[in-house]
């Protein structure tokens, strides 16, 4: 486990994420998340700097009931861009971060992912999956048994 100590995000991230554009529709998200398995998807401008995340929850808060309408039209709702609904200021992380610290924010943030940000740009993304995948790989290295010389 100690080795785990000294991973870094950059160890586990998955990097140049799929991104997409404030003005993609919800229909292109939706398909992402379909096609991929993902729960959320970052928003970047053309420089690739971070402007927001479009999860699987704020693509639901469309479809929300309100007093002007009953029942959401789902063809309308799904030609809406990413930037209606995404969640702007996403927290995101270096890719210098310890990967024991980024464990600790996701249990206290409980968030599936997060993009990893450098120099303003997203570079990648970290999520639980990667986290698991660093602990027992740092754990097989030292269960591995040692082979002597005859």
């Amino acid at each position: 486990m100690y080795e785990f100590l000294q991973y870094q995000v950059c160890d586990a991230m998955t990097a140049d994420p799929i991104a997409i554009s404030p003005a993609s529709k919800l229909r292109e998200v939706e398909e992402l998340f379909e096609n991929h398995d993902f729960n959320g998807v970052p928003v970047v401008d053309a420089q690739r700097r971070l402007l927001g995340v479009v999860t699987k929850f704020d693509l639901l808060k469309a479809f929300s009931f309100d007093a002007h309408a009953l029942v959401p039209h789902y063809d309308e709702i799904m030609e809406q861009p990413a930037e209606a609904v995404m969640s702007r200021d996403p927290v995101s992380v270096a890719p210098q971060l310890p990967l024991s610290r980024l464990l600790q924010k996701m249990v206290e943030m409980r968030v599936k992912s997060l993009p990893v940000v450098e120099n303003g740009r997203l570079v990648g993304i970290v999520a639980r999956e990667d986290l698991l995948k660093a602990l027992r790989r740092a754990t097989i290295r030292h269960e591995l048994p040692v082979h002597e010389e005859p």
